[in-house]
């Protein structure tokens, strides 16, 4: 399986009414499945605050994450019409470098054409380049470098012109 295939299927499965959706075809394995709601991601640094603490607790941290989450989506709102994302195209790992002993490829304050590549993410041991769909300025890199990312999660601001 190619990854037009798997990228197809992707989307088709983000378009459907499937909670969860598995296919294997000879040593080749793929399980996607969906949150439902408002689920809140913890990360492994956050998990270990809360592990010993009480349900309360848990609560007021999600409540404080959800609250953060909708100030971020606020300022997002408000943002300039000449700063567009460049958004992840698939999940998976992503680094700015085409390895660790080369430079990475677009950088904060860097020029940006339509098409030039500004990332990698791996991906079932694929790596996968990632193109910029705008031309301009990256003004913001919203993502750290060997960070997990997911389907159209914003990864740079870039402010056209």
């Amino acid at each position: 399986m190619d990854e037009k295939e798997i990228e197809r299927l992707l989307d088709k499965f983000d378009k459907s009414s499937l909670k969860n959706f598995e296919l294997t075809q000879d040593d080749f394995k793929l399980a996607l499945s969906k949150r439902e709601g408002d689920e809140q991601i913890i990360n492994d640094s956050q998990a270990t605050e809360l592990v010993g603490s009480d349900s309360t607790h848990h609560k007021q941290n999600l409540q404080s994450q959800s609250a953060a989450s909708n100030d971020l989506k606020s300022e997002e709102a408000d943002s300039p019409d000449n700063v567009e994302e460049i958004t992840a195209p698939l999940v998976g790992v992503i680094y700015f470098a085409p390895n660790p002993d080369k430079p990475a490829f677009k950088k904060q304050g860097d020029k940006v054409k339509k098409g030039d590549v500004v990332c990698v993410i791996e991906a079932m041991k694929m790596i996968n380049e990632v193109k910029s769909d705008v031309s301009g300025t990256i003004s913001n890199v919203l993502v750290k470098d060997g960070s997990m990312v997911e389907y159209g999660q914003p990864i740079f601001q870039v402010t056209k012109g």
